[in-house]
């Protein structure tokens, strides 16, 4: 949504001063944003990310700390009111010195009018943070009864008490510095006849194919009077004048005879229409996108359905979950946002889920999602702990609830509206519940049916999940583990370091989160470590590993699988490698469950700041290891290697994701450790629509001592890949030197570089990598002997002229050998 004033309104934002309320430190800082990074810049604080430097900066959220500047105002007279949002936590505003608002919501927008506070002439205004910390634990002492929060996530304790990313108190992947500031709008605006509030629609499609779009402009108006309110969509301008007083909704209904629809990614257009609601000093622009949405829940012979269905076709959701985008908002921009986003959807994701520990997300990022056609299930902001729910605490979850869902509701990308993140399982993981369960089971229901309320009376007919994960509608059950039903974390093979083969002993109907760690890129731990920590037991890798036990989980995988690696940097090559075989071998097994399983999100697609964590693309927004592979085993066409239950045979499955018949020309052989490549069979085979198929089968016995079994594949609609099946471990595979060889040029006309790279023997996972940031169009990949690729390196940023980038390669059997 864009949102325009006119000379009624002045700007807030830029510079302004800060001070910690006890007068020992004054410096600028710039709105929006946050206090760490102002007090980095000004060389007050070290940079959090690097070293153990988390732990020099706790005392910053620990104290109170005020943002002062001055406006100038020609005329005081009249209604004037600030108009702020995403005021991060508890804060009070004062203009010359009155109070003009109290603040505990970071996710609500805030009007207050401050008439009687102005004067003309030069004004003050001054917010000053409370520190949050300090406030959680004196509300905790308030509650009627203990409210406990998840220690291992939030070492700063009492997050749960605040309405602010719970994230921001630590988590198993998130820095703890409990960081604050103003994030969003901070403007003085005028009050004429009157001001919009919120602009929504709801679409109606017609059995003729035709669509009514309903649209209601709720507008304030502090004095009686008449507004003049034009709707305009695509260029369909109409005048209404409307009396006002107070709130008042105003509703138009476009009639569109043929629509352009919009769909997901990969499934159709992502046809949008632009609507605008204009006031004589004020509009209001979003883009629209026309389509119908279902979520298909009904009973089977499994248990119960859980499918998405858009504009009637069932759509199979292939995506990843999102996390801020940076764990200080001043470091995260809408260009790295979309960066991100394109990511996701060059690695053929068409959804996203917004994860209930982080943000709402300001609104360029739904209008990234509508663009790029991925949906958005979107949480509401609750996450691994319980909360409270006393009056007070339900009252402001409302508003908020109300003001989001008004605020994105019409973006076409929003696909499902869900209550929490993992709290029905929080209930059995503190003492205090599981000794008095009925006493906490009844506080959430109340928190729970707050939200669902106040989604509906915001939204009627909007869709509605009340918890991530969860078997059904008040189905308090274990999410976890139980397959026939809803949406399922699947986290045993992580959490329970059970084996990769775990991930088949499950059949979800929905895999909202399932993942596995690997280590950020070496580039991005230089950003962080110096070499004498390069070494995963050191204190700062361990401080940028915020999962107990994770980095021994790391380690233990690889004895399981692999042969133990050389030297540090391929201990990071190898962990991301063994990340995307983790995730790849659930995905690749769910999807070939179709339409049993109708969607697979993963943990997680970014970082919020250099560590080791379960993320695709690194802090910064490089591709990881893991996210080449997702590329391919998220293409709408695809074939994979699945061992059956009983392990005696091999089979092939063919997936298609697309509105049309795919015949496929599959190639299957051998490959010896040598890197000949023995070709065994040669297959055709047919998918429907929307479907899966078993394309071809192999007996293990076909599978000789030494060899590994090889696939290649074209499909009619042009898609095509290739892959590899090692029947038991890589560790116990001889390998042969692979024998790369490597030649690059400077591409003048592109500024990008082509990579040539040819193998003399087996090489497996051939990784690029280089310390200047950019993308490759293809890594971790295979060759055989005698097998060449050519890879281009777009460098995110020019190159200067005749120098190249100081490209490193790593393969499986380099990284294991000493030779």
């Amino acid at each position: 949504m864009t949102q325009q004033s006119t000379n009624t309104s002045i700007e807030l934002s830029g510079s302004w001063q800060l001070t910690s309320v006890d007068g020992e430190i004054r410096t600028a800082i710039t709105l929006p944003g946050d206090v760490h990074t102002a007090l980095h810049r000004a060389g007050l604080i070290p940079d959090p990310y690097f070293g153990r430097n988390e732990e020099k900066v706790q005392w910053v959220a620990e104290r109170e700390w005020a943002v002062e500047r001055s406006f100038t105002l020609q005329e005081a007279e009249g209604d004037w009111y600030l108009d702020i949002d995403y005021l991060d936590t508890v804060a009070s505003i004062y203009v010359n010195g009155f109070v003009a608002l109290e603040a505990d919501n970071s996710f609500r927008r805030y009007r207050p009018d401050v008439s009687s506070m102005l004067k003309s002439g030069d004004n003050v205004i001054r917010i000053v943070f409370a520190s949050n910390p300090a406030v959680g634990a004196e509300r905790q002492k308030q509650q009627p009864f203990y409210i406990p929060y998840s220690t291992g996530n939030s070492p700063i304790p009492d997050g749960n008490m605040l309405r602010k990313p719970q994230c921001h108190f630590g988590w198993d992947w998130n820095i703890a510095i409990a960081p604050f500031g103003l994030y969003g709008t901070i403007a003085l605006k005028k009050l004429e006849t009157a001001r919009i509030e919120h602009v929504v629609t709801r679409q109606t499609h017609n059995s003729d194919g035709s669509v009514d779009l309903t649209v209601t402009a709720s507008l304030y108006a502090k004095q009686t009077g008449v507004a003049q309110v034009y709707f305009d969509l695509d260029g369909e301008r109409v005048r209404l004048d409307v009396g006002v007083k107070g709130e008042t909704d105003v509703n138009y209904l476009f009639h569109i005879d043929t629509p352009r629809l919009w769909w997901p990614s990969g499934s159709g257009e992502q046809a949008l229409y632009t609507l605008s609601v204009e006031l004589s000093d004020e509009v209001v622009t979003r883009q629209i996108g026309l389509r119908t949405i279902e979520l298909i829940t009904t009973p089977d012979a499994s248990g119960a359905r859980f499918a998405f269905k858009v504009n009637g076709r069932e759509i199979f959701c292939r995506g990843a979950n999102w996390i801020p985008a940076d764990a200080l908002y001043s470091l995260s921009s809408p260009e790295k946002t979309e960066d991100l986003l394109q990511s996701a959807k060059a690695a053929n994701m068409n959804m996203i889920r917004v994860w209930g520990g982080g943000f709402y997300e300001q609104d360029h990022f739904y209008d990234l999602c509508d663009r790029l056609g991925l949906m958005v299930w979107q949480d509401f902001m609750f996450a691994c702990n319980l909360y409270p729910s006393t009056e007070d605490f339900l009252e402001n979850v409302a508003i908020e609830v109300d003001y989001q869902v008004r605020r994105l509701s019409s973006h076409p990308s929003i696909a499902l509206w869900c209550g929490d993140n993992e709290l029905v399982g929080a209930l059995t993981w503190f003492e205090e519940s599981r000794k008095d369960r009925d006493r906490y089971l009844v506080s959430y229901d109340r928190l729970n049916r707050t939200i669902e309320r106040a989604v509906k009376k915001a939204l009627p007919g909007a869709l509605w999940w009340p918890s991530s994960p969860a078997s059904g509608y008040l189905d308090f059950g274990d999410a976890w583990h139980a397959d026939g039903s809803g949406d399922m974390h699947y986290w045993s093979v992580w959490h329970e370091n059970k084996s990769f083969d775990n991930y088949r002993s499950v059949r979800p109907r929905f895999c909202s989160e399932f993942g596995f760690q690997s280590y950020t890129s070496l580039p991005v731990i230089r950003t962080y470590a110096e070499e004498k920590d390069m070494n995963i037991a050191s204190p700062v890798m361990e401080l940028h590993q915020k999962n107990a036990g994770g980095n021994e989980r790391i380690a233990g995988t690889m004895f399981r699988y692999f042969r133990f690696p050389k030297d540090f940097p391929n201990f990071v090559y190898l962990s991301q490698i063994q990340q995307g075989l983790a995730i790849k071998t659930a995905v690749e097994y769910w999807r070939s469950l179709k339409p049993h399983c109708m969607g697979t999100i993963y943990w997680q697609l970014n970082d919020t700041w250099p560590v080791a964590s379960w993320s695709s693309l690194d802090y910064g927004g490089r591709w990881k290891s893991m996210h080449y592979l997702v590329k391919r085993f998220f293409q709408p066409v695809a074939i994979a290697a699945i061992p059956s239950e009983d392990g005696k045979t091999i089979n092939f499955s063919l997936v298609n994701d697309t509105l049309a018949d795919v015949s496929v020309d599959l190639s299957i052989s051998l490959l010896t450790m040598e890197g000949e490549r023995k070709h065994l069979k040669d297959v055709q085979a047919v998918c429907s629509p929307d479907a899966a198929v078993t394309a071809a089968t192999i007996d293990v016995s076909e599978i000789g001592e030494g060899t590994l079994l090889a696939w290649r594949f074209t499909a009619s609609n042009g898609m095509g890949g290739e892959g590899h099946h090692v029947n038991g471990t890589y560790k116990a595979l001889e390998l042969e030197p692979a024998g790369l060889v490597v030649t690059h040029e400077y591409v003048e006309a592109s500024g990008a570089v082509d990579i040539n790279v040819t193998a003399r023997g087996l090489a497996l996972f051939v990784m690029i990598e280089s310390e200047t940031d950019g993308k490759y169009s293809d890594n971790a990949f295979d060759l055989a002997a005698g097998e060449s690729r050519r890879i281009t390196f777009t460098p995110a940023q020019p190159l200067e002229r005749g120098r190249l980038p100081d490209f490193r390669f790593y393969d499986l059997h380099s990284c294991q050998s000493a030779d």
